[in-house]
């Protein structure tokens, strides 16, 4: 008896499942791209619904809660189907992912912005020809250390690229940035990576939410933005970002033509700090913006994106226009 298995999207295409590792690699298999970032189950974002259809997991995973399983989600990186599946996802048509490629860089500049923030710039080859979308990322190895890092510039730049990098007490990548790392090092980039980028849309709420360096692919998306010969008017774009304390915040939009309400929320903030406090999410209420007419896109912590789609879905946002790259700490 065959193994193979159909596989039906929501827009009408489907592929064929002959045994690959997972649903995700089915799709790539079959030249069909689907919502991605680790792709080692540790993140959502290739969270899909089953429609219909069985499947087994490769291997645990702890990002899923009870209620999520029970209603038959699944991390498409990691579920193999035993059947035919009807899942309730559409592919990337429309949008170009680029092949990842593994290219050296060096460091063009270092630079403190917080006490545990760092901007680095690494220089390209001039003829590296390295292309990506807007909010995707890219693994940065130097040495034998390997961590992932979403790029903050717009594609725009084609020889530079920017991160916003977080330095954790006893991270080994840290001990890098933070004491080791000088200019002209010499490391290697491999990417792009993931599936976090802009959508074309006639809905007018674009709502950006950030906890800490999770703002560096949202400055990508608006840069790109910022420099397309598209007009917005009919848009309102909003970017709210989320930090412990008033110190913390590093970041500030710096954009010609797109205008955007910016709002930071500390969740620790000292009595004297006159904006918003809480949660980043809280605030998305709190301003009483359409939701029926929003596209959500979160990056930062994992707990952050949870909780917010949560709430925003119960509040009528389409799950559909959710986006997210989880940050996961790793030393």
């Amino acid at each position: 008896m065959s193994n193979n298995h159909k596989i039906y999207l929501k827009n009408d295409k489907s592929f064929i499942y002959k045994g690959e590792d997972s649903i995700f690699h089915a799709a790539e298999a079959s030249g069909i791209n689907l919502e991605h970032s680790c792709l080692s189950s540790r993140c959502r974002s290739c969270m899909v619904k089953v429609i219909s259809g069985y499947t087994l997991n490769n291997e645990e995973e702890y990002v899923l809660t009870d209620e999520e399983k029970n209603e038959n989600f699944v991390l498409s990186c990691n579920a193999k189907p035993i059947s035919d599946l009807e899942l309730d996802i559409e592919d990337l048509a429309d949008i170009t992912i680029y092949e990842k490629k593994i290219i050296p860089a060096k460091i063009d500049h270092i630079e403190e912005l917080t006490e545990d923030i760092f901007k680095v710039i690494l220089r390209l080859p001039p003829n590296s020809n390295f292309n990506f979308n807007s909010g995707q990322y890219v693994n940065i190895t130097a040495g034998a250390l390997t961590r992932s890092y979403s790029i903050g510039n717009s594609a725009e730049q084609k020889v530079k690229l920017e991160f916003f990098i977080k330095i954790y007490k006893n991270g080994l990548m840290s001990q890098y940035w933070s004491r080791e790392a000088k200019i002209n090092d010499l490391i290697r980039i491999e990417g792009p990576i993931g599936t976090f980028f802009y959508r074309n849309s006639m809905l007018n709420n674009i709502i950006f939410l950030a906890t800490g360096t999770g703002i560096a692919p949202i400055n990508s998306i608006l840069q790109e933005l910022d420099s397309s010969s598209v007009e917005y008017q009919n848009k309102t774009f909003w970017v709210i970002l989320g930090a412990r304390y008033e110190k913390d915040l590093f970041w500030e939009p710096k954009l010609k033509k797109v205008k955007v309400n910016y709002i930071p929320v500390l969740s620790r903030s000292n009595n004297d700090w006159m904006g918003e406090r809480g949660y980043v999410q809280d605030v998305v209420l709190k301003k009483q913006i359409d939701l029926r007419n929003a596209q959500v896109y979160a990056c930062g912590s994992n707990d952050m994106i949870i909780s917010a789609k949560e709430l925003l879905l119960k509040n009528n946002l389409d799950a559909d226009k959710f986006f997210s790259d989880a940050f996961i700490q790793t030393n």
